[in-house]
């Protein structure tokens, strides 16, 4: 593993972790003075949205610093071109024996793994074949955003944006920094297909498709049994793991995450501090929603959890 990269993810696990359990104890009215600044700006940053305040509850001045939730779909735009620009690099340099762009090369011997150390070829494939499930499910998620979601006059605030935007540049990186630093050394990649591979494969399928459905069921909570959208409003949406978590799809994507590690291999502790941020930055944005349900649903399920069935 790369010690600065795994470094990294753990640090952002924490901060995302620090996050959920300040709003967990957060107080239900905000302090006044300067605390009440703080709590104003921290809030702000943490939710989106539905679950953001509404703007005449917010300074004039955060609002604005604020950009549209439709904007969701750029950072699948991003996803899309940079991890699909790595695949066919990583794929030329695998099967091609060519070399990594040379603007590339600094990065992936300064974060990837030892140089001395070559890898198998199943860790090889491995790292191929995440990348294809990173780059598939951004495709993926930006159909849906363009041509599934109904969003309406929902905000993002600007760092969380620009956070998105980075966090896609950077998760594709991992990736390819997990292969070998000398992967230019000409030697063909031989494809093993292992156990774990296949196991990895079919939880990322079945997750995505779950993730799809959901999504569905809460465009359909806009639009009319023909297609059209007939309310921007918020409803309470039904079937498939909405029966029992209040966010299935942010589930679900933790579901793809760990899809990913299985395809590692299990052993990879890089991307299992990834799942681990994505655990907790998923646990925070589903906590806001199931409270943001709760508090505007007076007969809104008691059995569901935010995220997890049966657990959280």
């Amino acid at each position: 593993m790369s010690a600065v990269l795994g470094a990294a993810w753990a640090l952002l696990s924490a901060a995302f972790l620090s996050a959920l359990l300040l709003q967990r104890c957060a107080p239900a009215r905000p302090p006044g003075g300067g605390f009440g600044v703080v709590f104003g700006i921290f809030q702000d940053l943490i939710r989106y949205g539905k679950t953001k305040r509404g703007r005449g509850q917010r300074p004039a001045w955060l609002r604005l610093l604020q950009v549209p939730k439709r904007w969701f779909a750029h950072f699948y735009v991003v996803s899309v071109l940079w991890n699909g620009f790595l695949l066919i690099w990583l794929f030329r340099a695998e099967f091609l024996g060519e070399s990594l762009p040379s603007w590339i090369q600094p990065m992936h011997r300064a974060l990837g793994r030892d140089s001395q150390s070559e890898g198998t070829d199943s860790e090889r494939f491995s790292a191929l074949l995440v990348l294809l499930l990173l780059w598939l499910h951004s495709c993926r998620r930006l159909a849906e955003c363009l041509w599934t979601s109904v969003f309406s006059s929902g905000v993002i605030h600007v760092v969380q944006y620009c956070f998105g935007i980075v966090y896609y540049l950077a998760v594709g990186s991992t990736v390819l920094c997990q292969v070998p630093a000398n992967v230019r050394n000409g030697k063909e990649l031989s494809v093993q297909i292992s156990w774990y591979h296949v196991v990895g494969v079919m939880v990322y399928i079945w997750a995505s498709l779950h993730q799809h459905r959901c999504l569905v069921i809460l465009a359909n909570l806009r639009k009319s049994k023909s297609g059209k959208v007939i309310s921007l409003s918020h409803s309470v949406p039904f079937g498939d793991w909405f029966e029992r978590v209040s966010c299935p799809h942010y589930f679900a994507e933790l579901l793809i995450y760990v899809s990913m590690a299985i395809t590692f291999g299990f052993h990879n502790v890089t991307w299992w501090c990834v799942v681990m941020y994505v655990l907790f930055n998923q646990a925070l944005a589903a906590v806001l929603c199931h409270e943001f349900y709760q508090k505007n649903f007076s007969s809104y399920p008691k059995h569901r959890k935010a995220l997890i069935p049966f657990i959280f």
